[in-house]
């Protein structure tokens, strides 16, 4: 369906409307029937289809006042057997029209504002309502003649008349009870409805929900006078009934002016945005609005994604039951969307005001959101490059394990061989000296790239082994827990690199290297008596810091010439 078509809809209903309404007039006028009663039901409708126009005028209210129309058009329909007493067509639309008069009414009532059923158990309850009053007016359909009660209107039996006439009172009275049961019912779910709605919502929410509970309560205030056989006062409630249709226009139209005299409420609420800091705008929307739940989307229009506030990618909600979206700015190029309670759809008005107002600081909370998405990227790109060297380290380490020194162990025993065969003792014994030094070389490679131990045992025991290989004196503080893998990975490189350069440069006589968890991070110091005078500058430390950096943590060094380094690493680490 086309969205020209769509849009053609509702000045198509409305049309329709209107013209009953005039041949209703017209024709009870050619009737002789002039009664006050035919006045106030037309201007009523007059004034609902103008009611109905309102709600249509943006494009989320079409289908709602698509139902008002249909409803009003249904209304109509059902003096359809006055116009043409005589007509057995005019006589089954009556018939038609009279049962399904309360269930658009239901419908048009629980599908507020969104013109969507929503609600499981008013969806449950206007899939009742439909059956029971087709039923309820099956029976005069089927069984009804009115050609033997003069004063009948209309005079001649539908066109679905079997042919044989029966009594219906009994029929009439339990159907009259179980109209009166569901009318109960509805007004008990149109209280719930009110009673869970979201503060700001009960303004457009109230008025029709009053208008449609006066409906119901005279509705079964007419059934119960049906059923105690008091037509005196089911007449009297008539004009109740005809006064209901102008309830529902004046409940829709006090609905709008409360939201516009809400409007004035926005300038308090640009006041506030100034000092709104990050983050805070989705919050003093919501409280504005009266909607808990509001959220707010950023529209990234370089990556074409939307963001939350902190610059986390979000899908807005499509078919999402109870949720709706208002967009800020154009519909091609956002600036924001608002996420709030679908019943917020009858203040669309104050929504998109709202969101105007709120321009200029979602444009500074979109710059936000994206610099924070950038960051979160970089982050995880950081992160993947160290896994995958990290990955890389393992692989070699497997590598040289499984490969070279194999094959020099291999040669180790081949040389045994050749010395038990009597060949140059001295010549085998240099050969073989210069191969054990080849392996433990390798070995120390192999364990430098990634320590079997780590892996096996755990970060403390790989720290021990690697001090205790070390030629000055190393004293440890460990806490003897794992941790995961990347976090054991980085802090034993750290550790490494950091002893390696004491050794090599620092001229110290002793080390320090505690590792402890604290308040959610895990804390690394590497400290010695050297020379001191170290900086970041160097590309084994910066390789550090990268490292540190990319498990969202911190370095530190501290070395004042003379007195020594202590370089400090702080990683977040949760508690398991």
């Amino acid at each position: 369906m086309s969205r020209s078509f769509r849009a053609a809809v509702v000045p198509a209903l409305a049309a329709l409307v209107c013209v009953l309404v005039v041949v209703d007039v017209v024709r009870q006028f050619e009737r002789g029937v002039a009664d006050p009663q035919l006045a106030l039901f037309a201007t009523s409708t007059c004034i609902a289809v103008v009611a109905a126009l309102a709600v249509g005028r943006h494009r989320d209210g079409r289908r709602m006042a698509a139902l008002i129309l249909i409803w009003l058009a249904v209304s109509v329909l059902g003096d359809i057997g006055v116009m043409w007493p005589a007509s057995r067509a005019a006589a089954t639309v009556y018939g038609l029209a009279v049962a399904l008069q309360p269930a658009t009414y239901t419908l048009m009532i629980f599908a507020y504002p969104s013109g969507r059923l929503r609600d499981r158990l008013e969806r449950a309850f206007v899939l009742i309502a439909f059956p029971v009053c087709l039923a309820w007016m099956a029976f005069p359909l089927l069984f009804a003649d009115p050609s033997i009660c003069p004063a009948c209107a209309p005079h001649v039996p539908s066109l679905l008349f079997v042919g044989t006439s029966v009594d219906l009172v009994a029929v009439g009275n339990a159907f009259s009870g179980i109209l009166i049961g569901l009318g109960g019912l509805f007004i008990a779910l149109v209280a719930r409805r009110l009673h869970n709605a979201p503060a700001g919502s009960w303004r457009t929410l109230l008025p029709l929900a009053a208008a449609g509970g006066f409906a119901a309560a005279n509705f079964v205030a007419q059934q119960a006078a049906s059923l105690a056989g008091r037509s005196d006062v089911y007449d009297a409630l008539g004009w109740i009934d005809t006064a209901n249709t102008l309830v529902l226009p004046l409940a829709i139209f006090f609905g709008l002016a409360t939201i516009d005299r809400r409007r004035g409420l926005l300038g308090d609420l640009i006041v506030e945005l100034n000092s709104t800091p990050a983050g805070g705008v989705g919050p003093t929307l919501a409280r504005t609005l009266g909607d808990p739940s509001l959220t707010v989307a950023l529209w990234l229009p370089d990556r074409q994604v939307f963001v939350d506030e902190q610059g986390v990618r979000v899908r807005l909600p499509e078919n999402v039951t109870g949720r709706a979206v208002t967009m800020v700015g154009s519909e091609t190029e956002p600036l924001a969307a608002i996420v709030h309670d679908e019943r917020l759809l009858g203040q669309r008005r104050l929504l998109e005001a709202a969101g105007s107002a709120a321009k200029l600081a979602l444009e500074n909370t979109r710059l936000q959101a994206e610099l924070r998405s950038q960051l979160a990227e970089l982050r995880a790109s950081r992160m993947r490059i160290v896994s995958a060297a990290d990955a890389e380290r393992r692989r070699v380490e497997r590598d040289l394990h499984d490969g070279a020194q194999q094959r020099l162990l291999a040669l180790g025993l081949a040389l045994q061989m050749l010395r038990d065969r009597g060949c140059d003792p001295e010549l085998l014994g240099e050969a073989e000296a210069e191969l054990h030094a080849a392996l433990a070389e390798l070995r120390d490679l192999a364990r430098g790239i990634h320590p079997a131990i780590l892996t096996e045992r755990g970060l403390a025991p790989a720290i021990r082994s690697l001090v205790d290989r070390t030629s000055i004196r190393v004293t440890t503080e460990l806490q003897e827990e794992r941790y995961p893998e990347e976090l054991e990975t980085a802090v034993y490189f750290l550790v490494s690199e950091a002893v390696a350069n004491i050794v090599k440069h620092a001229e110290a006589n002793c080390a320090v290297v505690s590792v402890a968890r604290m308040n959610g991070r895990l804390v690394v110091e590497v400290s010695d008596d050297g020379l001191g005078g170290a900086t970041a500058s160097g590309s084994g430390l910066q390789g550090l810091a990268d490292r540190v950096g990319a498990l969202d943590g911190r370095l530190t060094i501290d070395s004042e010439q003379g007195r020594g380094t202590t370089i400090r690493a702080e990683i977040p680490c949760a508690s398991s």
